[in-house]
């Protein structure tokens, strides 16, 4: 019998590749040799998250990949550990696919070949699993737990790039004995002689009241080197040649300059991809915490550069100015309707250009500094200004053209074919309803048999968190059911027909729209524009995939926004 061997590793914790797939295939090979087996195929994933889907994983996929193919040169799976392999609910979304396509799964804990009609084997995977899922969190919690500790106790350095104004010095060999033989060392911070001062320079100016841009321009146009271009070796991914104003807040927001160290300011958020679609797993999303949860260490670590006092004074500038911590600046909520925000793009930079009001009308403004002229080689005025209300009936004129009228019948009857076609096409390839039943069917018997192992007495948090994973799981699929029981329909003529009656007078409706709702109009279908200062006109096109672009030229631009 012909066997392909899958099997994962992570390096998040120091392992060897090679030497974990030697044992994981010393166990498969264990398993499989006394009935003949052989292994004829390998699937190893090197550096990935047991949290991550199947589809999600290079090896796991492409082993997806070579069992619905009819050339595959295997007939079953072996895997070397479950709880590498699978983790929280991931084989009830797996082993459907192997049943499917004839593939057997031998698993050494079940001592053998997987029964697709066993609910004993069935019920050993999800809690192999669980104790996956189990595993991993209770790794989170004693590596965060130890990290606190280290930093409130120890004052240890982390790791990790060092701020700018420090360079790294040797602390002496790691108390850890294993890594201390490896010849590792302990790292802590020292202040850098050519960095350090312009950190204090940089608190003194902004609590004297000088603003972020204005520190920037000023440490810029002393030839003080910016943080990338002080170090490229520490900061490859950076390109930038001239201080910005987010260098600046962060260095005034970050208070290992106080002299202590502090951690825990960001988390690492596991948030779901698709709502309707489980399966597709989890991704992971940065997040500032709340100073209150920061971790602080009792007492200095390294030499600071700023006294605590100048530190706090720095803080309560920022929350008097308006910046709200690392997040950036409060959202406003802007009483003055701009039609086109986010729609309109500098011709020069590229860039969106923001709406302001001056003499209670409304533009449209793209500013650009010295600094950032220079460094990009543009020829832009400091500030360039497009009055909105110079370009609103142009733009509308043009809408109600190209999507009103004969060129809306036709629009529609092209948007309507080649959706119809698409949508079929879809249809009939991917006919899910059957297996979507299946798989609401077995959720229901899950469901069943973990209820009846909770009136057993089994582990009732165990249990919940089976019944909340398959619950989550017969959900996202009757919610896809709904899509695919009937195959699509194409637009109707009369319907085609209706709404180019209601169309037909497209530029009467905007004109009498509400300002916000005519807005969220422009968005929706797709509008977009730059204006061109050299010319003095505005390129506006409906940028979508199933309506052709279409552009216009509206030679009214105002340079002037004084002007009455």
């Amino acid at each position: 019998m012909r066997f392909a061997f899958y099997g994962r590793v992570s390096t998040e914790d120091q392992q060897d590749p090679q030497a974990s797939k030697a044992w994981q295939l010393s166990r498969a090979r264990s398993l499989i040799e006394p009935a003949g087996g052989e292994i004829v195929a390998e699937f190893f994933d090197i550096g990935q998250s047991r949290s991550l889907p199947w589809k999600r994983r290079p090896e796991a996929l492409r082993l997806l990949d070579t069992i619905k193919s009819p050339g595959r040169d295997f007939d079953a799976v072996v895997i070397g550990e479950p709880q590498r392999a699978f983790y929280g609910s991931q084989f009830g979304m797996t082993f459907p696919v192997f049943v499917h396509y004839g593939v057997g799964l031998w698993v050494p804990e079940i001592g053998g070949a997987i029964d697709p009609g066993s609910d004993a084997h069935d019920l050993v995977m999800a809690l192999y699993g669980g104790m996956s899922k189990g595993e991993r969190n209770r790794i989170k919690v004693r590596v965060r737990s130890a990290m606190k500790a280290q930093t409130e106790l120890e004052g240890r350095f982390l790791g990790g790039r060092p701020p700018y104004g420090y360079r790294l010095a040797d602390a002496g060999p790691h108390p850890n004995p294993g890594k201390a033989a490896e010849g590792r060392r302990l790292h802590r911070l020292e202040p850098d002689p050519v960095t350090a001062p312009v950190v204090g320079r940089i608190f003194n100016e902004y609590v004297s009241g000088r603003g972020m841009t204005s520190i920037a321009r000023g440490l810029t146009q002393d030839g003080i080197a910016c943080p990338s271009a002080y170090d490229r070796a520490r900061n490859p991914h950076r390109h930038t040649q001239v201080w910005e104003t987010t260098a600046i807040r962060a260095i005034l927001q970050n208070p290992r300059y106080t002299g202590r160290q502090v951690w825990n300011r960001a988390r690492t958020d596991e948030v779901l991809i698709d709502v309707d679609d489980v399966a597709l797993g989890h991704e992971n999303r940065h997040r500032w915490n709340d100073p209150s949860q920061w971790a602080w260490s009792r007492s200095e670590s390294h030499t600071p550069l700023i006294s605590t006092d100048l530190y706090e004074r720095a803080q309560r500038t920022v929350k008097t100015r308006g910046a709200i911590g690392e997040g950036g600046k409060a959202p406003r909520r802007s009483r003055h309707a701009y039609l086109f925000r986010g729609l309109l793009r500098c011709g020069l930079c590229d860039r969106v250009m923001e709406g302001s009001v001056n003499h209670g009308r409304i533009y449209y403004r793209c500013k650009a500094s010295r600094d950032y002229v220079s460094q990009h080689g543009i020829a832009h005025p400091p500030v360039l200004y497009l009055r909105q209300e110079s370009i609103t009936d142009p733009v509308d004129r043009f809408l109600s053209e190209e999507l009103g009228g004969d060129n809306l019948t036709e629009t529609l009857h092209r948007i309507a074919d080649a959706s119809h076609r698409a949508a079929l096409a879809q249809h009939q390839q991917h006919d899910e309803a059957p297996k979507l039943r299946e798989t609401i069917n077995d959720c229901d018997a899950k469901i069943a048999r973990y209820r009846a192992t909770l009136d057993a007495g089994g582990d009732p948090t165990l249990v919940a968190g089976w019944i909340s994973e398959t619950t989550a799981i017969r959900k996202a699929a009757q919610a896809r059911l709904g899509f695919t029981e009937a195959p699509p329909e194409r637009m109707s003529e009369e319907r085609i027909a209706a709404i180019v009656e209601a169309l037909g007078g497209l530029l009467g409706l905007l004109r009498q729209a509400d300002q916000h709702d005519r807005a969220e109009v422009y968005a929706r279908i797709g509008l977009q524009m730059q204006y061109r200062p050299g010319t003095r006109t505005v390129l506006a096109e409906i940028r979508s995939t199933d309506i052709d672009r279409v552009p216009v030229m509206c030679p009214e631009g105002d340079l002037n926004p004084h002007a009455r």
